[in-house]
């Protein structure tokens, strides 16, 4: 059923949060930022405590972000403008005995300046452990999250939501972008994501269809998705995560089909699953999804590997399965034996970015980082990107080596030593990057020297010369060697081009 969100409604519940101050500071104002982070790990105690008697605000953390059932004239009082009567109806409040509760999920997301409201369904846990609908709404999740961190921000004419769901991709688009676009293939997320955009004054173009089907014949300077990626048998349990494809082929599709949407010099970020297979290398496998040849520039990510059984377990306790019933039992034992009978050893999970480029062939790039760091990707890969442009003008051993080059300042050095007889003996020269997705690379002693030297002064080739000439060594061969360290060193933005160290890289 399709909840019954007429703009006329949604003006007044926004008129409402309003007045309550129902907004992203306006709960953590009332919260404390204690008890804020407390909700956002499940601890509902000291919110609980936090709202006590705290009028409309306080009623409509209660029932929206924390599940309870509120006295009817408490809810009245903090829904107005909008009718009691209207709010029921359009699926918003439901009954519980002589109070009233949330029927659907309408919190705030964002800061400062980029806040918003997002309308989704209600999670398990706020269903009182009962599993979702088959076309359940996913609300902000941690997907959706990594997602929003992981996608440029540069400003482009025109974006494509591809999969929308509760819409909150298309929400940080309206930020950068000048035109909106986004399509579901489930009725019920359109109707919830046209809420939001309503809520929060935001005009998009919404298209129903499967895949790219609502968009063919057009083309798009940014395409974003969170596609239903989950790996496993071809099934539809859920719409929000179950495409109808086997295994990893929604991620293939996506990859595939994505940059013909794309204008000259768009992209495309997505949040995409791929299996790891006995005897194949994942980093081969995802590749293959590109057509040979083809113009695009690709940068896949990955962020974590998970266990068959790991990963079952947790998709299905997030759509609300308990592990030890018949039916919870039953599907994880299909699941489990759809890997089995595939020779599926885990599970990649991570990102990728595309882009449409005339180049005669695109560059193909796939890393693993699964280590922590804290900075978003998003910006990383606009100048993953212009790394990218840059080798591939200068990337030649010829020019690289005419070119003047300085070690970032981001770059540091790290040296682990052993004692001997003669005092400390160096065993690793480690540099790491101290911004972005902190990467590593270890390097020689003449690397450690040769990054020494790279401030700008002088081309690459003549530094080699010098290095070679003052350390005895072949300077072919160290030419030879180091071309390819140092190619490495700039697309990971630990070396960069003289005319970029300004900042501006």
């Amino acid at each position: 059923m399709i909840p019954d969100l007429s703009h006329d409604r949604i003006d007044r519940l926004r008129d409402a949060f309003r007045a309550a101050g129902y907004d992203a500071d306006g709960v953590v104002e009332l919260l404390g930022p204690e008890a804020h982070i407390a909700l956002g790990r499940g601890e509902p105690v000291p919110a609980l405590r936090a709202t006590a008697d705290a009028g409309p605000l306080g009623t409509l953390i209660r029932l929206f972000l924390l599940g309870l059932a509120e006295p009817r004239a408490a809810v009245e009082a903090a829904l107005a403008p909008l009718p009691l009567s209207d709010a029921q109806a359009a699926g918003l409040v439901v009954a519980d005995g002589d109070r009233l509760r949330a029927g659907l999920d309408v919190r705030p997301h964002g800061v400062g300046d980029d806040s918003w409201w997002v309308v989704s369904d209600l999670d398990s846990d706020l269903r009182g452990g009962r599993p979702v609908e088959p076309d359940h709404v996913l609300g902000v999740g941690h997907a959706s999250l990594s997602l929003v961190q992981a996608t440029s921000r540069r400003p482009v004419g025109s974006v494509l939501d591809l999969g929308t769901g509760c819409g909150v991709q298309a929400l940080h688009a309206s930020t950068h972008a000048q035109r909106v676009t986004a399509t579901d293939v489930s009725k019920r997320a359109l109707a919830l994501a046209e809420a939001t955009f309503r809520l929060n004054e935001i005009d998009v173009e919404l298209g129903e269809g499967e895949w790219f089907d609502p968009v063919r014949g057009r083309r798009f300077d940014m395409v974003v998705c969170n596609p239903p990626f989950v790996v496993g048998p071809p099934r539809t349990d859920f719409t929000y995560r179950d495409s109808g494809l086997a295994g990893d082929d929604a991620s293939a599709l996506v990859v595939r089909q994505l940059p013909s949407f794309l204008n000259e010099g768009g992209t495309g970020q997505l949040l995409a699953s791929w299996v790891h297979r006995d005897g194949e290398d994942w980093e081969d496998r995802v590749s293959r999804w590109l057509p040979p040849g083809a113009g695009v520039d690709a940068w896949f990510v990955q962020r974590d590997v998970a266990d068959p059984a790991l990963y079952v377990g947790t998709w299905l306790r997030d759509a609300g399965y308990d592990l030890r019933s018949p039916q919870g039992l039953q599907k994880a034992g299909e699941w489990l034996d759809w890997f089995e009978a595939n020779d599926v050893l885990g599970i990649g999970f991570g990102f990728v970015t595309l882009r449409r480029t005339d180049a005669a062939r695109g560059e193909v790039v796939c890393e693993d980082l699964r280590h922590a760091f804290s900075d978003p990707l998003g910006p990383e890969s606009d100048q993953w990107l212009r790394r990218v442009d840059w080798l591939r003008a200068n990337g030649s051993p010829e020019t690289l080596l005419a070119s003047r080059l300085v070690t970032a300042d981001s770059t540091v050095l790290e040296q682990v030593s052993e004692p001997g007889d003669e005092g400390w003996s160096p065993l690793v020269h480690r540099l790491h990057r101290t911004d972005g997705p902190g990467w590593q690379h270890e390097v020689d002693e003449l690397g450690v020297r040769l990054l020494a030297g790279c401030r700008g002064a002088l081309p690459l080739g003549e530094l080699l010369e010098l290095l070679a000439m003052g350390f005895g060594e072949d300077a072919e061969e160290l030419t030879r060697a180091a071309v390819p360290v140092v190619r490495e060193l700039v697309r990971h933005g630990m070396v960069v081009p003289a005319e970029w160290a300004d900042g501006a890289q």
